[in-house]
């Protein structure tokens, strides 16, 4: 072979031993990793509360939008009828008896077994009383606090309320206000033993009694079906003493105890500011912190127990304020609406005083409250209310509607008859009304 013809020699590339590359990890900067996790978490948690606040303060607009809610009904209690009489309030003996005979043999109907009706009446007055409890609730106030260990303990106070209306947003409950004055949460159990949370729409001093509100929704379905709303009937006939009653609620001092008894008396006026309360008292023996209500024989509540007013050789027996002077006050107290307050304790004066002493017809009054609205307008022990801005007043009752229709923080005119020299004068005083606190 030609050595011109000779295979190329391959050529050696260059070689550049001096050129490595080597690619490292950039170092991890920890101190801008650590603030952007913060930033991170930080906008996050921003977020989430204002989705929290936003979903809060529109989500009532929207519900309101999307399920309109009725207004609050305006309750009113109707006035009282005719006096009831006894024959109207009893359990038909008649019909009775004739129950008992239908179940005798046809032998035996002649002879009516006398144990056979008595039965059967306390089974009809058992009856009348499950019914009723359905208008009635335990009311169960709970305080929490921690005692000298700082252990943590829970007080409760407890009474017995009464289903009074529905507003058509909520269950409105009477209730004693002492047992639930400073306590943190309420719970209402109703007759099937369900519960739900309620709170204090408003108190009346002078009673003692408190409106509890519980919202409708927040009482279930079921209980809707079997709760109802109690009966007010009358205290104010003259045939109460000695018509038989039954005690309810707690009068054996536990939840859902039953009593029956007679009323012994229902005259009984109390001294109260501005008010005029009349007592019943009933031949029942319960316990000293009995609550609950009174009712008669056609399961209609004629009075709420309250045991403060009894006489201590007494202290054990039931009794009630009377329902027919309470109505205006549940009534006001149901709507939310102030009492109006001037602070006077009064009477009727009688026939007897009018005729042989000739004091004027009108709210005589016995008693004056220090630093009261009537007491810094010059009204004295011994006056006679005879006009309350522009209304006649012809006793002690009249006197206090015409201040339950007066409104608190204005300014009433006050007519009325003052002893001097030995005769009746008439004089006009403005008081300036404060509000029942």
């Amino acid at each position: 072979m030609d050595e011109h013809q000779k295979e190329p020699e391959k050529q050696e590339l260059p070689k550049f031993d001096f050129m490595k590359e080597q690619i490292k990890e950039r170092p991890l900067n920890k101190r801008k990793l650590l603030r952007r996790t913060a930033i991170t978490v930080s906008m996050a948690v921003l977020f989430g509360l204002v989705a929290c606040l936003t979903v809060l303060v529109l989500e009532p607009v929207f519900n309101n939008w999307l399920y309109p809610e009725a207004p609050a009904e305006n309750i009113t209690f109707p006035p009282e009828g005719e006096e009831m009489l006894p024959e109207d309030m009893a359990l038909d003996d008649e019909e009775l008896e004739q129950e008992s005979t239908e179940m005798q043999p046809p032998k035996q109907k002649e002879a009516v077994d006398e144990l056979e009706v008595y039965s059967r009446t306390y089974s009809r007055l058992q009856k009348l009383a499950t019914e009723v409890s359905r208008s009635l609730v335990t009311v169960t106030g709970v305080t929490a606090d921690r005692d000298w260990f700082d252990n943590m303990y829970e007080s409760k106070g407890q009474t017995t309320g009464v289903i009074v209306a529905n507003n058509g947003r909520e269950y409105l409950v009477l209730a004693a206000a002492e047992p639930i004055q400073t306590v943190q949460t309420i719970t209402v159990t109703f007759y099937d033993d369900s519960q739900a949370q309620a709170q204090v729409k408003m108190t009346d001093p002078i009673s003692g009694l408190a409106i509890l509100a519980i919202e409708n929704k927040a009482v279930e379905d079921s209980t809707r079906d079997q709760i109802e709303t109690a009966a007010l009937g009358s205290s104010n006939y003259a045939s109460l003493p000695g018509s038989p009653v039954i005690a309810l609620g707690s009068p054996a001092g536990s939840s859902g105890s039953v009593i029956y008894g007679m009323a012994t008396s229902s005259g009984n006026m109390l001294d109260t500011v501005d008010s005029g309360y009349k007592l019943i008292t009933t031949d029942i023996c319960g316990h000293r912190e009995a609550t609950g209500v009174l009712i008669n024989l056609s399961g209609q509540i004629i009075g709420v127990i309250d045991q403060r007013y009894n006489d201590p050789e007494m202290e054990n027996m039931i009794s009630a304020l009377g329902i027919s002077e309470l109505k205006d006050t549940i009534e006001r107290m149901s709507n939310g609406n102030s009492q109006a307050y001037m602070g006077i304790h009064g009477i009727d004066v009688t026939k007897e005083a009018n005729e042989e002493l000739q004091v004027p017809f009108g709210a005589y009054v016995t008693e004056i409250e220090m630093d009261s609205p009537a007491m810094q307008a010059g009204i004295q022990s011994g006056d006679v209310i005879i006009s309350l801005n522009g209304r006649t007043v012809e006793d002690f009752e009249t006197y206090i509607r015409a201040l339950s229709d007066s409104t608190p923080g204005s300014t009433v005119n006050v007519t009325l008859m003052r002893m001097n020299q030995e005769e009746y004068t008439s004089m006009s005083i403005q008081v300036s009304l404060g509000e029942l606190r």
